[in-house]
């Protein structure tokens, strides 16, 4: 029996958060060059300025107030860099490519969902670390805020990561459950007809492979029959530290993004961990694509 044809639709809106940081230059420099291998048609610069109440009320330690016109003037130079960040952006992507600038005048995570909602954003990219996550080199609390908050999958950009042509993914997966947390539609529409090489990458640390556990060949079975079209390979790895085999085998293996799945086993709930926070940010070598 002929297996029916894949709908692919493709992701038309890119949103980047910026925070004017290099981590955030980074990522919508990616974004730009991303597009001359996608259908993407508008990347969406975003700043978010959030001024509370009590600053407009109430002194500072310099017993100082913001006054309306300072504020104007600020969201002023945030829309004139957003400009020159755009202008330079256009030498870079795919021509017939919009490039749209906005402030908002919220947290950064309220800013990021209510964009993504307003304009159908498909893919929100975010640099791992900058200057608005204020700790350093780990995995800033606004990443992990808008991995969880966001409605659409977030790409994850390590700061020292040079854009290159996508050309073999990983699919960090522990095969569990997979008919229900490998979210294929939308594997599907940020795969779409790309040619590029899929390796599906199971982190077994008991060695349930080898063994021949019968629950886990059933469910890589399943996973088998959901991906074929891609024709993956897959590996497994029996590191006990997931994230270090992970991020090993990604670098031996050059590929250029690892795809995270969603659900209560997975590598997205890992990265909240401090110290592998810290591993992803500044050791990961390729992004890291966190599905919903």
């Amino acid at each position: 029996m002929q297996e029916p044809a894949l709908n692919y639709t493709d992701m038309k809106t890119y949103l980047v958060p910026v925070d004017f940081s290099e981590a955030a230059f980074n990522a919508a420099d990616f974004a730009a060059r991303l597009s001359n291998q996608t259908n993407v048609e508008r990347i969406i610069l975003l700043n978010a300025y959030y001024i509370s109440p009590y600053e407009e009320l109430l002194p500072n330690a310099d017993m100082m107030m913001l006054r309306e016109q300072e504020i104007l003037e600020s969201l002023d130079e945030r829309h004139a860099n957003l400009n020159k960040l755009k202008h330079k952006l256009e030498k870079l992507v795919r021509a017939g490519v919009q490039i749209d600038v906005w402030v908002n005048r919220s947290h950064l995570i309220r800013a990021v969902v209510d964009r993504v909602e307003a304009t159908d954003a498909d893919l929100v990219i975010i640099g791992s670390v900058g200057n608005s996550s204020g700790e350093g080199e780990g995995l800033g609390s606004h990443v992990i805020g808008i991995s969880k908050a966001s409605p659409v999958p977030v790409v994850v950009i390590p700061p020292a990561f040079k854009y290159r042509t996508i050309e073999r993914a990983i699919i960090a997966c522990d095969f569990k459950k997979v008919k229900e947390n490998v979210p294929v539609e939308v594997l599907h529409k940020l795969l779409g007809k790309q040619h590029f090489d899929l390796l599906v990458v199971n982190i077994d640390a008991e060695n349930k492979h080898v063994e021949e556990d019968p629950e886990q060949l059933a469910e890589e079975t399943a996973l088998k029959s959901m991906l074929k079209v891609y024709k993956p390979t897959y590996h497994f790895v029996n590191s006990p530290d997931v994230i270090s085999g992970l991020l090993n085998f990604a670098d031996e293996q050059n590929a250029e993004m690892v795809i995270a799945l969603p659900h209560r086993y997975s590598f997205f709930r890992s990265i909240i961990h401090s110290s592998i926070s810290q591993q992803l940010a500044s050791s990961s070598p390729v992004p890291v694509l966190l599905l919903k």
